[in-house]
């Protein structure tokens, strides 16, 4: 009986100390060359990505007013900015991710822990964010994959401290981290400027042949987290043969999913209501199969 209260009384602290319904955002993309009522999608690799760490999913409109993302951002309880072909020095895509980032700046000041992970065109939009004056470089990465070039900060890192040994020993040395960008910041650039040394510490980098840039970073003193690479594509994604599916190439997918559903479980947002929740959920909408030129196997197309 002794056992059993006190294993009870543990239950209950976890409980208190961590969120196990975590709901993730992930933040639409917008559509060149829509048919009609078509505005945005998400790609279905990123909400897969989402749940096999034991997170739920909210789409994040486009053309929404402050208000209304105060609200959503009240409600979730993380953001992935995912990859795409947006504008990120003017676009739906950036004002509405430079809105999360902000919000979850404010956040921590208050201790309200607000995760944010940047993939690909979402790491670029973060630097911006963080630095305006950034410029980056174009790379010649478009549809590559390669392995990660570590840095001395990985070992203190709080995204690989869990990642098992052998996986991370696949990562430096088999080409696991598949790339589809044109651009990507220097190493040089990095190191030249202050603001974004100041706030990214860097993991990882890669190189084209010519460019050293930087492929994976996390901010000092905020749960910012970023990777110019796609770790949601080598479980998900099957349209293009660069992408790896081997045993390791799964499991780098699967603990980058579990890394960021724990950083959400810190995190205490919930909805008005379970109906408003319900409501929200990317449940209620339907995958497409992507076209013959897509990309993606599946997606969600809004209107």
């Amino acid at each position: 009986m002794l056992f059993f209260c006190i294993s009870l009384t543990y239950l209950f602290y976890c409980s208190a100390q961590r969120n196990d319904h975590p709901i993730i955002g992930i933040l639409a993309q917008e559509i060149f060359d829509a048919k009609p009522n078509q505005t945005s999608y998400i790609g279905a690799s990123h909400v897969k990505f989402l749940e096999s760490g034991g997170a739920r999913v909210v789409p994040v409109m486009l053309d929404q007013t402050l208000e209304e993302y105060k609200r959503v951002f009240n409600s979730i309880n993380g953001i992935i900015l995912p990859g795409g072909r947006s504008n990120i020095y003017s676009s739906r895509f950036q004002r509405a991710g430079q809105i999360f980032y902000e919000l979850a700046i404010e956040a921590k000041s208050r201790g309200d822990h607000f995760p944010v992970f940047g993939t690909c065109l979402g790491i670029e939009l973060l630097f911006v964010l963080t630095s305006p004056k950034t410029e980056l470089s174009l790379t010649n990465t478009t549809g590559v994959i390669l392995p990660l070039t570590f840095t001395n900060e990985t070992k203190g890192s709080r995204m690989f401290r869990d990642f098992p040994a052998q996986v991370m020993e696949d990562l430096a040395t088999q080409p696991l981290s598949e790339h589809s960008h044109k651009w990507g910041l220097a190493l040089s650039t990095y190191n030249t400027n202050e603001e974004l040394k100041k706030f990214y510490k860097v993991l990882s980098t890669n190189t084209d042949g010519k460019v050293e840039f930087v492929s994976t970073v996390e901010a000092y003193d905020y749960p910012i987290y970023a990777t110019q690479w796609h770790a949601e594509k080598n479980a998900y994604e099957w349209r293009k043969p660069y992408i790896s599916h081997c045993p390791s190439a799964i499991k780098v997918t699967f603990h980058m999913a579990d890394f960021f559903v724990n950083e959400a479980r810190k995190n205490f947002h919930r909805f008005s209501s379970e109906k408003a929740e319900r409501r929200a959920l990317i449940y209620n909408y339907q995958t497409v199969l992507g076209s013959k030129t897509s990309p993606f196997e599946q997606l969600y197309i809004f209107p």
